[in-house]
């Protein structure tokens, strides 16, 4: 992979991707099920199912993402991508819950197991290929900070944990003897899967409820315009996260005897400095004379 291809081939490429890595790991998994019994094959089989929706999700958010502002949407497309990382989740903590409920079921009337030496083999072989897949995505991450490539990575870092648990399961039942063992993996895989899904579905909402960015980018927000010159004061600034960029309102106190001209100059760079602050930003300032007394949102949200 180039590491110059622009962020939109990288998220692209990543999608397509996982997508192709998910489908080849269930159809294995189903397979290596259907030869042992085990029910923990089965778990990690169900999650990789839920992978593929989940991937075909993300590949569908970030190709809508990538289109451009139009007559409909003039904020962008980006928040489609927070979208499907909600549907991921949901998708994730349902898989989870009715597996639990099977899982609990298989521990109260456990049932041996076949061929443990071919589970096994599946499973180092499916967690090798899953580790490359999250080490690509991490790097796409890095460079594109895509929040549907970051959640649908969740979704193969969750899948590692889930292969562990398979692998010790299968090893338990096999050398041990322990026939409870691959129900108990399967158990702690659904309550992984649905804890994980609740941090999906937070980070998401974060994004989709539009949330104010941290404390600590908002008083960088706010440094670098008073860094300005001109600038005698700031307040009311407003964030989001857009999914493709950031979005930042504030307004900013001239000299009110200044001419038009030159207070739109300050307002300017007030913009263009708190705009070096971020990869991608869209800021609006709203010039105001200094010293003015309005309502202000900053005196409205205490």
């Amino acid at each position: 992979m180039s590491f110059n291809l622009p962020g939109k081939t990288l998220t692209r490429i990543a999608s397509l991707t996982s997508l192709s890595v998910a489908l080849v790991m269930v159809g294995v998994k189903i397979w290596a099920w259907l030869l042992t019994g085990s029910m923990a094959l089965l778990t990690s089989a169900a999650d990789g199912l839920v992978d593929v929706m989940a991937s075909v999700v993300t590949l569908i958010g970030v190709f809508y993402a990538q289109r451009p502002a139009d007559k409909g949407h003039r904020y962008g497309h980006g928040k489609s991508e927070a979208v499907a990382a909600f549907v991921q989740a949901l998708l994730l903590g349902g898989a989870g819950l009715a597996l639990g409920m099977e899982s609990s079921q298989r521990l109260i009337h456990p049932q041996p197991l076949m061929q443990h030496g071919l589970g096994i083999w599946v499973i180092v072989g499916s967690t090798l290929c899953t580790g490359a897949l999250v080490a690509m995505q991490t790097f796409v991450v890095k460079k594109t900070a895509s929040t549907a490539i970051a959640a649908d990575r969740a979704h193969y870092v969750t899948d590692i944990a889930v292969n562990m648990a398979v692998l010790c399961a299968l090893v338990l039942d096999s050398v041990f003897g322990w026939t409870r063992s691959d129900a108990i993996g399967a158990l702690a895989i659904s309550c992984y899967m649905i804890w994980n899904a609740r941090g999906m579905a937070i980070s998401a909402l974060r994004q989709l409820l539009d949330q104010e960015l941290g404390a600590e980018d908002r008083q960088r927000i706010r440094d670098a315009a008073l860094s300005c010159q001109g600038v005698r004061g700031v307040h009311d600034i407003r964030t989001r996260n857009g999914g493709d960029r950031v979005f930042v309102e504030l307004h900013v106190e001239v000299d009110g005897q200044l001419s038009v001209d030159v207070g739109h100059n300050i307002g300017d760079a007030a913009e263009a400095a708190v705009r070096e602050l971020f990869p991608a930003a869209e800021v609006l300032a709203h010039l105001e004379p200094a010293g003015i007394v309005d309502e202000r949102l900053d005196d409205l949200v205490k």
